[in-house]
């Protein structure tokens, strides 16, 4: 499932071999080790396994209600999430020739729905995002944002990885219902458990099937083993569907839809308003607002995009991401897109890590993906059929694939293996990867720094360390400020 990274530098009398034509050339296929068919079905992965974002940003957003009791369209929503997943995951595979595909970011959709709109109208919130945005392609173009991806120790990125990998098999179990939480009532410490306490119901042995079928086949090594498995089980699924009686499926259920082609309505796009939020509250809760949506943002952006391409073995022998300006500048645009078209800030997918196991390496598996949510926009009905328990089981087989890196940390030094296994564990345990990093970089600096070695600290993981305890504190610091 892996290819040897890309190796820039290499000798001009030595080129790597390039038969596939301009397209090959332009996407460097051959040189890294890809084929069309790799990339296609890397392509495809990707789309199934982060295709949920088409029903699950509707409803984050839609069931939410702005200072003045509004709400936005569901059906206007979907159109707006599929319409900038589309226009960006096709940006970002020509721009920025990394099999990285973009939507609406979760995390940041809650903020937005739970603590952002209560507080002024949706055109102002969504005002914010792109106000996020902006500044954050600012940090791009001065070149701040590549330089700390760039000051973080070779450890702590492949820490950033394997806990990725955690957490997205983590994500896979819960969006599955493998594992659920213990409802508080049961008094109990424990905070997850099996099912509801046993393994019952057809979805959860769709889901089984689905993962035993999937690592199967990834330790036979057969191709596209992760798509063949989402196919099956979805069609499994709606064989199951229609004959058993099935109570509820989550979010989407794999019954064929009474309509395929739905008219898509673009009735959001430039509905918001940059500066309104500044008549709607102070100036200082704006400013901690939009603090947090870029630290948000910012990291959880840095660790998706190091964590797959690292997967994908694309990383340069200092362990730096090819063309990462051009990467993160288009990041920094999909967030003013999100915001421009009111379905919220959109940002680089872990689930891209999907399509790198199925072999993409390079960003023509975007146009897949891209062309994909673009079809999406008229064929909702049909493409958001695919029930989470059949994708599920990818995300598990990822987290594996991802999890391998591990054995990269040495762990004889405390000084690096200490804050990667914070990194590690905290990302699944609190369920954020801006959780799990920032946790990393705070405890690897003030270990330097209490073994007397803080001069081996780059002066920027300093200041994202304390940008970090902001983060972390940003209750009793609003309080201090008297702004809750």
């Amino acid at each position: 499932m892996h290819t040897s990274p890309a190796r820039p530098g290499r000798p001009v009398h030595a080129p790597p071999p390039r038969t596939g034509g301009p397209l090959d050339r332009y996407f460097r296929i051959s040189e890294r080790g890809s084929t069309y068919a790799r990339e296609i079905r890397g392509g495809f992965a990707t789309f199934f396994t982060m295709a949920y974002i088409l029903v699950l940003n509707p409803i984050i957003l839609g069931s939410a209600e702005d200072k003045f009791g509004e709400q936005l369209s569901i059906p206007q929503l979907a159109t707006a999430t599929a319409l900038v997943a589309a226009v960006m995951t096709l940006i970002m595979g020509v721009g920025g020739n990394l099999p990285l595909a973009l939507a609406a970011g979760l995390g940041i959709n809650v903020i937005v729905a739970v603590q952002i709109a209560p507080l002024m109208s949706w055109e102002d919130a969504m005002g914010l995002i792109v106000l996020e945005g902006l500044l954050i392609s600012l940090l791009v173009m001065t070149g701040l944002r590549e330089a700390v991806m760039h000051a973080i120790p070779q450890p702590l990125k492949q820490a950033i990885s394997v806990g990725i990998g955690l957490f997205i098999a983590f994500i896979g179990f819960v969006d599955a219902g493998f594992v659920t939480r213990i409802p508080d009532v049961a008094n109990t410490t424990v905070p997850v458990q099996l099912g509801s306490g046993t393994l019952t119901g057809w979805p959860i042995a769709i889901f089984c099937l689905g993962l035993l079928l999937t690592l199967v086949l990834l330790a036979r090594k057969i191709k596209g083993a992760i798509l063949i498995s989402i196919a099956l089980m979805t069609l499994l699924a709606i064989v199951v569907n229609e004959i058993a009686d099935i109570e509820s499926w989550g979010l989407t259920s794999p019954s064929l839809p009474d309509e395929i082609v739905a008219a898509p309505d673009f009735g959001l796009l430039g509905n918001f308003d940059l500066l309104g939020s500044f008549e709607q509250i102070s100036v200082l809760t704006v400013v901690l607002l939009v603090f947090t949506l870029i630290l948000s943002d910012f990291f959880d952006t840095m660790g998706t995009v190091v964590g797959v391409t690292a997967e994908a073995g694309l990383l340069d022998e200092r362990g730096q991401v090819p063309g990462l300006g051009r990467v993160l500048l288009i990041d920094g645009a999909a967030a003013v897109a999100g915001g421009a078209s009111s379905s919220s800030s959109a940002t680089t997918y872990i689930e891209s890590a999907a399509g790198v196991g199925e072999g993409a390496r390079t960003g023509f598996a975007n146009l897949i993906t891209g062309g994909m949510f673009a079809v999406a926009l008229f064929l909702t009905p049909l493409l958001t059929i695919v029930p989470l328990q059949a994708a599920s089981p990818a995300l598990v087989a990822v987290g594996f694939l991802m999890m391998t890196q591990v054995r990269h940390i040495d762990w004889e030094r405390y000084d690096l293996a200490i804050p990667a296994f914070v990194t590690i564990v905290v990302m699944p345990f609190t369920y954020s990867i801006t959780n799990g990093i920032g946790a990393g970089f705070v405890s690897y600096v003030i270990i330097k720094a209490c073994m007397g070695k803080a001069r081996e600290v780059h002066w920027l993981l300093w200041g994202t360390a304390a940008l970090f305890l902001v983060y972390f504190a940003i209750d009793p610091v609003e309080q201090l400020l008297g702004v809750k």
